[in-house]
């Protein structure tokens, strides 16, 4: 199976947007030129997964930021055409997380960025990721769009590595306990 790898930051009190999905906190204060490790955790991607709330949020974003195929998950979008400038480099699907991912396993790919926060719930709720990269930011926000929220069954994490950057920022690395009983 193509496992699901996340890499999000959110603000310290566990918001990735505002309630309107606005991010320019996020790009503000990301100015610092810091390394964060995006490089070395894409190096080892070979597709991305998000949603169309996320897909809304940087369609317009030029050049393409992204190097990876691009799968959006969207019962809306599979009715519209892919933008001209988009063509060959995203895809609109209406699969569920377990279906899209037995599609990437049958095209050959291994590993899966999964991003955005309805996707990324939906993922660790079906017991779909390896692991996750979370930044905190240092801001609160109050209000906005959490990274997680209601899952079925408590989830156990394996916490590999923090690191603390000069700007504040903290990035814990986490990989998901499998239970005893899963994969029978």
């Amino acid at each position: 199976m193509t496992t699901g790898h996340v890499f999000i930051a959110t603000s310290l009190d566990g918001f990735i947007a505002r309630e309107n999905g606005d991010i320019s906190w996020l790009l503000e204060l990301d100015s610092t030129g810091e390394d964060h490790g995006y490089d070395a955790f894409i190096a080892n991607i070979d597709v991305i997964i998000m949603g169309r709330g996320t897909y809304e949020t940087i369609k317009h974003i030029q050049p393409w930021f992204y190097n990876r195929p691009v799968i959006v998950l969207s019962k809306i979008l599979t009715q519209e055409a892919i933008p001209k400038e988009l063509i060959g480099k995203v895809r609109f699907v209406d699969l569920s997380p377990k279906e899209v991912m037995q599609m990437l396993k049958a095209e050959g790919y291994h590993h899966a960025y999964i991003d955005g926060g309805k996707v990324v719930q939906s993922f660790i709720s079906e017991g779909l990721i390896h692991d996750l990269i979370i930044t905190r930011v240092p801001i609160l926000l109050g209000t906005g769009r959490p990274l997680f929220g209601k899952i079925p069954n408590d989830i156990h994490l394996y916490h590999t590595q923090t690191k603390i950057f000069d700007s504040g920022f903290i990035q814990s690395h986490y990989e998901i306990k499998k239970s005893s009983n899963e994969g029978q």
